[in-house]
């Protein structure tokens, strides 16, 4: 079921209208309004400790690109991008370090959401942390360097707002937007794990969790 008062479009996915706690875009892809929003303090200090261990870096795509969106990954697994293609590694290149552990905070939110958002036993081995400055976004694309797309991917969105684009499993299909607020979790699996997403430029406002900049965890089961 959709969210009250939302219509879902050719493609199945709907639209929502509303700042309901739970939200169904379609078959398998759920928001979870302010699921993290208690949080702020534990995720603050572990986003931090990441990126002290492995800083924030823009990658290069396959394509010669630079994104605008600054990464940095932790756990067993870490996704990397350069002139030879998409990859996870169990090292950072930049340092040859493993990448750092995964902090406790970041397992709990990932699991419970997933849960939450009916995908049992969600044990993530990696995390993408992302952060995006005003003006960075991120094109339509697919998360498919994974090895097993049975598990889902949990996106939470930390800072200030964005514009969520959550597409079909064709890059050709025209995707719904989704407002993501601080606190808020994004589920996909299942018949909905291959859609195609992305996020339209970030615009320049303020939140005190990180000042102009929005901070997003994708947790994923890579390996």
């Amino acid at each position: 079921m959709g969210a009250r008062g939302a219509t879902p479009d050719a493609s199945g996915l709907t639209a929502p209208d509303s700042r309901e706690a739970r939200v169904e875009l379609c078959p398998g892809a759920v928001v979870l309004r302010r699921f993290a929003a208690l949080r702020d303090e534990a995720l603050r200090a572990a986003v931090d400790a990441v990126a002290d261990a492995a800083p924030f870096r823009r990658m290069q795509t396959p394509g010669g690109f630079t994104m605008s969106v600054a990464m940095t990954n932790c756990g067993e697994l870490g996704w990397t991008s350069d002139a030879t293609g998409y990859r996870y590694t169990t090292r950072d290149p930049k340092t040859g370090r493993p990448w750092p552990a995964m902090p406790a905070a970041f397992a709990d939110l990932a699991a419970r959401a997933a849960e939450a958002a009916g995908f049992d036993a969600f044990a993530p081995d990696a995390c993408l942390v992302n952060r995006y400055e005003p003006g960075a976004r991120l094109t339509l694309h697919q998360d498919k360097d994974e090895r097993d797309f049975s598990a889902p991917i949990v996106s939470v969105s930390l800072g200030v707002p964005a514009v969520f684009l959550f597409g079909g499993l064709a890059r050709k299909e025209r995707p719904v937007s989704v407002a993501v607020e601080h606190g808020d979790v994004v589920v996909w699996g299942g018949t909905a794990r291959m859609r195609y997403h992305g996020v339209r430029p970030l615009a320049e406002t303020q939140h005190p969790f990180a000042g102009n900049l929005r901070i997003n965890l994708t947790f994923r089961r890579a390996g």
